[in-house]
Order: structure tokens, then sequence, then C-alpha cells
């Protein structure tokens, strides 16, 4: 490591690069704060207030018991119309798979950085290593580290994961790509139960949703937030909201999401066999707006480093997406322009960091490279 480097551990590894690296084992040891890690005070605001978001369970769906189906669309409806939050549990899914996947974490992220910098996501990709966000931003930075990877719907991609991790990671990381494949495909078959009910909750044929993604190409993240010595000046996540379809979310139980819901930010209670769901950008416009993708972010801990594993539900990139037509019949017009999610995903890689109005800034930039689109 070159001891000449500034004081804020984000440096350039050789002369000859100018990628960056996050260490906070640097970090810590200084004596000032790094200005590239503080977020303004709006952002930073303080509230010990915890959500009511409904905690549906799964059971009775699965089972067939339509009475119990209609309760959890009816609470799902009503979460998605307010803030876009809720949490499921019951959900089949079985929690050794869950645990495997937050133990794979230690490992990976425990690794030397420069180690950690060779598996580094390039420019536009989803996909690798990432340190603070150094390598595409230079202020308001995340106090964190993730490792993002793809996982294909289609059923001529088995085993994609597991290819992804020994090609790109190396045979050492062989049973990490399958503890990862088995989670993401656990994911994908819980993205089809909610997305019935989702379908349910708006009145529309209830294979509408599924449908629609069963051939997506969704991302799996692994997020790892360091213990901060000073919580109260930076965030682990900043506020945005998910440009994906549908996030689903397994927090360990230090806690740290927030919603910006009520004009205030509350806080999202850790349940450890339970998964959090939240509305993206693009099951927005699905949705004709009826359903709210919402302001969210996580804040870091003084004491401990805290996890979380991250599935965002995308559909294939050539989808077009647009309303269901039976929905349309129920609504008087469109909010947004058909658009492929492919267009939207570049948008949020290449050209707009993520944020309360990131659809609304891709819906705009998108109309102004396009001539006489209607909708």
């Amino acid at each position: 490591m070159n001891s000449t480097c500034s004081s804020l551990a984000l440096c350039p590894q050789n002369d000859k690069q100018s990628e960056v690296f996050f260490d906070t084992s640097m970090l810590q040891e200084q004596e000032n704060f790094p200005t590239e890690f503080l977020w303004p005070h709006r952002d930073l605001a303080y509230s010990q207030d915890e959500l009511k978001e409904p905690l549906v369970d799964l059971k009775g769906f699965l089972n067939g018991d339509e009475e119990a189906t209609n309760l959890a669309a009816t609470q799902i409806r009503t979460a998605c119309l307010n803030h876009g939050f809720f949490q499921v549990s019951n959900h089949g899914v079985d929690i050794e798979i869950i645990r495997a996947a937050h133990d794979q974490m230690d490992a990976f992220f425990k690794l030397p950085v420069k180690k950690k910098l060779s598996f580094r996501r390039k420019p536009g990709s989803i996909c690798g290593y990432s340190g603070a966000h150094a390598d595409r931003y230079s202020s308001k930075l995340p106090w964190k580290e993730t490792l993002s990877f793809g996982h294909n719907h289609a059923h001529g991609a088995e085993l994609d994961v597991v290819n992804y991790f020994k090609s790109v990671l190396g045979n050492d990381f062989e049973e990490a790509g399958v503890i990862y494949q088995n989670y993401s495909e656990a994911m994908e078959n819980l993205a089809i139960v909610i997305m019935e009910l989702l379908s349910i909750s708006l009145g529309i044929d209830r294979s509408h949703y599924r449908k629609f993604f069963e051939d997506g190409n969704s991302i799996m993240r692994c997020n790892y937030y360091p213990v901060c010595r000073d919580p109260g000046l930076t965030l682990g996540t900043g506020p945005h909201c998910d440009p994906t379809s549908l996030t689903i979310l397994h927090q360990d139980q230090v806690g740290g999401l927030q919603v910006f819901a009520n004009n205030k930010w509350q806080a999202i209670k850790p349940r450890h066999e339970a998964f959090v769901i939240n509305i993206g950008d693009t099951f927005m416009a699905l949705s004709n707006g009826i359903y709210k993708s919402c302001l969210h972010r996580a804040v870091v801990n003084k004491d401990n480093v805290r996890k979380s594993l991250a599935y965002f539900v995308s559909p294939k990139e050539d989808k077009v997406v647009r309303p269901p037509q039976d929905l349309m019949e129920m609504e008087k017009s469109r909010k947004y322009p058909d658009f492929t999610w492919s267009s939207f995903l570049e948008f949020t890689q290449k050209h707009y960091r993520a944020d309360v109005t990131t659809l609304q800034s891709f819906i705009d930039w998108f109309l102004s490279t396009k001539k006489h689109v209607k909708y």
C-alpha cells in the first residue's frame, strides 16, 4: 500500500491507475473524517420512529387458501398505495439457505483490499465488487462495500451464478457460487409469489406480472457496511428509490434500513425469518403510478458490522415496460411512456445517480431523445 497517499484511504492503487480503494482500517485511524463521505444535513436527519409496515403471512396463499390470499393481497395493496414497503413471513425459503448466504459474505469482504479490487465492477456493469462506489463518484460516498452479480430466470441459464463465481472469482469461491445460486433461485421463486399477489391486489389477471418476469435478468447484491466511528456524519446508502422492479431484502439483526414515509425517516425492524419487500421505479411504471417507489436509505453503526442480501427483480432487458391492458381499462390516462428496462438500466449506470426523482429524470431524458412518443 502506498504510504504517501492522501489522508482518505481512498487512494490510487499505483501511479498508473486512477482507480481508488476503500480501506476502513485506515479510515478509522485517521484524525479527521474524510469529506468525501460527508452527507448533507437534510439527508442525515435522525429519527427513532419505526415504520408500521404490514407483516404479510404467505402460508395461506402458498396453500391455496382463498381467504388468506385475499387478506395478503389487501395488506400488500395498502402498503403499496402508501409507501411501497412490507415484510413477508412463512415464505417457504429455507432458513439455512439464508444463513449460508450471510456467512459467505464474511469470507469475501474480509479478503485483502487488493484481492477484492481484482474483482471490481467495470464501468457501466452491474457485476463485481465496489468499495464505497469510489470508482463512480467523488462526493457523498456510501460507507459500504458491495458484491453484485446477475441471475437469469430463463430455464436454459442454469448455474449462471456458479459459473460467474468460478470464472471471475476463481475455484476457491465455487462453494460460494453454489450457495448464492441456491439463494438466487429461492429469491426468484419468492418473486413469483409476490408478483402474483401484486396482480391480485391490483385487480388484474393474477398471472400477468408472473409471466412478464419469468424470463427476467435479476441482480443479486451482497451489502457489507463496516463499523464507522462517526455514524452521524455519513450513510451506508444514501436516500434513493430503487430503479428496478421489486427488491427482496434480508437484513441481519443489526438494523439500519430506513424509509421516508409521512414526512419523516422511519426504521424497518429486522425480523430474523422475514424478508423486506419494496416496490421499485420500474414496477411503479408497470402499475401506471398506482403503487409507489419509496425513498429509503441505510445508516451505519458505530459498534457492529451490518450485512444485507438484496435481490433486485428485473425483467428481461428488451422487455417493454408498460402497464397491463386490463389495468389501463380502469385508468384514464398513461403516466409514463413505453420504455425498455435496458434503457432505464443504462441511464442509472452511466448517466444518473439514483435518488427520489430517478424515474422522472429518466422519462424527461428519454422523451428528449425520442420524437413523437405517445402515451
